[in-house]
């Protein structure tokens, strides 16, 4: 008899090709996978249910903050050889036949059954998609949590996007060296000068609010939905000094009026936007 992991690679032997990128230990303590891999923990079929029912990153996210799953070693590293793995390698689509034995093994496996109960804590929206309303419950469900919790999480720019490495062979080049690297090139790319008025939408914990206003002496009109993020920023452009050259308002996009701006910016903004929203979005911008 076949042990869960054997059955595991089967099953994942239709869609990808290749050996797995990682090593994998069922819940039963069988292995499967490169021996010198990061390995991943299934501990129970729930994390084979979860990917079921929302295939994917959040599937993945969701079996990590049940216990469902886990990696033993580098969790970057885990990530990193996975993505490179679907990049390298796209899932394939198997024929009728193919797909017939994977949901086959999926049943052995007890991968198939009723939907596993939603973490606790997960946000539960109403409302129509990308309305008003929605994305301020889903902006205040996530960010609203406090600002020092997310002071645990970033960099002291408090910067809540990718950063742009010009040094990465400096030991001493950290971080927040990056962080700030970005939001300068950021500015150079919007050609800003002192008394331009940049329009700074989903401005998060004012990173790039405050170093247009601090280096280039933009007048600056930033716009978040969450309501702890626009007291941070305003505390924050007034400790620093900017307080005169920031103006930080709490609305949503939609909302946004006046004109006259003379460079606008949305850094990472998209995901939150939506990919049905973002012609109007840019339209308004």
């Amino acid at each position: 008899m076949k042990s869960a992991a054997d059955r595991l690679a089967d099953l994942l032997g239709h869609f990808l090709p290749g050996p797995l990128p990682v090593r994998v230990r069922a819940w039963d303590g069988s292995l499967t996978g490169p021996a010198d891999a990061p390995l991943v923990v299934l501990r129970s079929p729930g994390a084979l249910r979860r990917l079921v029912w929302q295939p994917g990153e959040l599937g993945l996210a969701e079996a990590y903050v049940t216990g469902d799953l886990d990696v033993e070693g580098d969790l970057a590293d885990a990530l990193s050889r996975a993505g490179r793995s679907v990049r390298d390698r796209p899932a394939a689509r198997p024929g009728p036949a193919g797909m017939a034995a994977a949901t086959a093994l999926a049943v052995r496996l007890g991968a198939v059954g009723p939907p596993p109960k939603r973490p606790d804590g997960r946000a539960r929206l109403t409302g129509g998609l990308h309305s008003v309303a929605r994305d301020r419950a889903g902006i205040s469900h996530h960010y609203d949590l406090s600002n020092d919790f997310y002071a645990l999480l970033l960099d002291e720019t408090m910067a809540y996007s990718c950063a742009y490495w010009t040094r990465p062979d400096d030991p001493a080049y950290t971080l927040a060296d990056a962080q700030r690297d970005k939001l300068e090139l950021i500015c150079r790319k919007l050609g800003l000068g002192p008394g331009d008025r940049l329009l700074d939408v989903g401005c998060g914990w004012g990173s790039l609010t405050v170093h247009a206003a601090r280096a280039h002496k933009a007048r600056v009109t930033a716009v978040t939905l969450s309501r702890a993020q626009h007291e941070f920023v305003t505390a924050r452009a007034a400790r620093e000094g900017v307080a005169d050259l920031v103006d930080v308002q709490l609305r949503h996009w939609r909302d946004i009026d006046g004109g006259g701006y003379d460079a606008a910016a949305a850094v990472e903004m998209g995901e939150h936007v939506g990919d049905a929203e973002y012609p109007a979005f840019a339209a308004k911008l």
